[in-house]
């Protein structure tokens, strides 16, 4: 198990994807880091606090490893990021946690645990879930746990008390995102990452955020919930030097939901990455109703190869239904001024397949018990 191991007050997990062999994306999927993690233990870390994160995921150890991993941890504090498709690994390491240590406090948080935190309860061996933005909310946690104090007086989480859950006010929105230190890279294999097929130009490549939330409101979307602000353009250029010099960097995939909807800092930004001589390579996520000719021009002369649009669909109702109503016309005519820009793209479709229901998903939780 090469895997460095120091002692931590804090461990946190990235749990395992889990899809088989049969799956489309089997083959073609990319393993990059949760930035979610690693800007919770960036934080942390400039509280003078330790910690520790575990990606199970590209690491692909197993149960009996990662038992004794926290074994020799030893964190008084655990906390998993959790998506749905990651929910039931999730709930199963909670469990080999307390099988470890009872008196560990088990914290999920992440898009599947603030959409349906009663359910994450369910598992008896989960303790607490985040809602909302992590960083704050979870060195607050962390520290009213070092020091035994009660969690009922930390904002944005939800936990058993005498048999209930109970909700605690929505927690801090950081609107400054430029506070927040940078990703804590160190802390992760980061040649062990890479790209999905097709979604890449050059290696090494490594995922960033520019900005948190989206101007949708879409109906199958967490960040439809999620307030829509924005990193200025100088600490994200600052970000990329930094790991095109420390890791060799030579392309940048933009996790944002909506990447251009903040467009005079966009265009900045792509005008540094061109002062700076960046030679960076980059693709983004982006609305058809947020570009232009004109920053498609922009952001092809700064390096970015590929966009990706979210059509969802090429039903005017379905689309109304989604609460995405954008036209065909407009999908059309976006796609159009981006490929005469010379970006490349990608476009993403949702499919329903009809199976399981909701309140047989709300026993994966109890899976561990």
């Amino acid at each position: 198990m090469d895997i460095n191991i120091k002692k931590a007050d804090v461990l946190l997990i990235n749990p395992p994807w889990l899809s088989k062999d049969q799956n489309i994306w089997h083959g073609i999927k990319g393993a990059m880091p949760s930035l979610g993690l690693l800007s919770i233990a960036a934080y942390l870390e400039q509280q003078n606090i330790s910690v520790q994160v575990l990606d199970i995921h590209v690491e692909k150890i197993s149960a009996l490893e990662t038992k004794e991993i926290i074994r020799r941890v030893q964190p008084k504090v655990i906390g998993l990021t959790v998506m749905t498709a990651t929910s039931v690994p999730s709930y199963k390491i909670a469990r080999l946690a307390k099988e470890v240590d009872p008196n560990i406090l088990v914290v999920m948080g992440g898009v599947h645990a603030e959409a349906m935190p009663e359910e994450c309860l369910l598992n008896s061996a989960l303790d607490v879930v985040v809602r909302g933005d992590g960083e704050v909310t979870f060195y607050k946690l962390v520290t009213e746990h070092l020091n035994k104090r009660s969690l009922s007086g930390v904002n944005g989480i939800s936990f058993r008390s005498d048999g209930k859950i109970i909700h605690t006010l929505p927690g801090e929105i950081i609107m400054d995102l430029d506070r927040l230190p940078f990703p804590a890279y160190h802390l992760v294999p980061m040649k062990k990452y890479y790209p999905a097929m097709g979604a890449y130009k050059r290696l090494p490549a490594i995922n960033m955020l520019m900005t948190r939330g989206c101007p949708g409101k879409c109906t199958f979307c967490n960040s439809a919930m999620t307030k829509l602000r924005t990193r200025t353009a100088e600490p994200v250029v600052e970000e990329i030097l930094r790991l095109k010099k420390t890791y060799g960097v030579r392309e940048i995939q933009f996790y944002d939901d909506t990447f251009t909807i903040f467009k005079p800092n966009v265009v900045a930004f792509c005008e540094l990455m061109r002062k700076k001589n960046v030679d960076v390579t980059w693709t983004a996520f982006v609305r058809v109703d947020c570009i232009s000719a004109e920053l498609a021009k922009e952001m092809k002369s700064a390096g970015c190869h590929q966009m990706l649009f979210g059509v969802e669909s090429g039903d005017a109702q379905i689309m109304e239904n989604i609460r995405k109503p954008i036209e065909r016309e407009k999908t059309k005519w976006a796609h159009k001024v981006v490929r005469e820009a010379g970006i490349e793209l990608r476009s993403a479709f949702i499919f329903w397949k009809s199976g399981r229901n909701g309140s047989d998903h709300a026993q994966y939780a109890r899976l561990c018990d």
